[in-house]
């Protein structure tokens, strides 16, 4: 694992419990985190974290609605790219962006199950994105991981926005995002790049 240089290094790295035992303070280490350091510890550990030039950031637990609504579109999507030769997977998987920055989208998938950008310990890219807004903060979903997944050139990206019931699918246009559309419960949400893919949306919201 990689080291701090000791000049830099924080004094406490670790929290003791009143029981004794001992753990790591990942809070400290904010902006001293390599890509090498991140993947050691996500392999370790159970949570979602992101990466972003040297800083941590642990994603929140999903919700009963969240995973309910992330796995109805899993099934529909693995059904649909199985179909065509593809592969389509959830998280956690890690998603490079590009060299120091990684994210874990809610679904991932490549048109070619064989793509070499499907790499054992993460993924290089993506042929489509899905992210399930999460309520304590839209605006991650919604704003930045635009951002994210347009600067690593994914062409495809689905905003499943349950506060307000609507499923935005996004289509990577010279480099940046354009809205496919915007679609509400009573229609069906169209790919822009997997023609024949569409889900109903009132069925997506209404998933228990």
């Amino acid at each position: 694992m990689d080291t701090v240089p000791a000049a830099q290094q924080p004094e406490h790295l670790h929290v003791v419990t009143p029981d004794g035992r001992s753990f790591a303070d990942l809070s400290v280490l904010q902006g001293f985190w390599s890509e090498a350091m991140y993947l050691r510890l996500t392999d370790q550990c159970s949570h979602l974290v992101e990466f972003t030039d040297g800083r941590l950031e642990i994603l929140p637990m999903p919700t009963d609605q969240h995973q309910a609504i992330s796995g109805f579109l899993y099934l529909l999507l693995s059904s649909f790219v199985r179909k065509i030769g593809g592969k389509a997977l959830y998280a956690p998987l890690r998603l490079r962006i590009r060299e120091g920055k990684f994210r874990e989208p809610d679904l991932l998938a490549l048109r070619d199950a064989k793509d070499p950008r499907r790499q054992n310990d993460y993924w290089l890219g993506a042929d489509l994105v899905m992210e399930v807004v999460s309520p304590s903060n839209p605006g991650r979903d919604i704003v930045d991981k635009r951002l994210d997944y347009a600067e690593a050139s994914i062409p495809e990206y689905w905003i499943v926005n349950a506060i307000d019931e609507t499923i935005t699918v996004l289509q990577l246009v010279g480099g940046r995002y354009v809205e496919h559309g915007v679609f509400q419960v009573g229609g069906q949400a169209g790919s822009a790049s997997l023609p024949g893919f569409s889900v109903n949306v009132q069925e997506v919201f209404a998933v228990e």
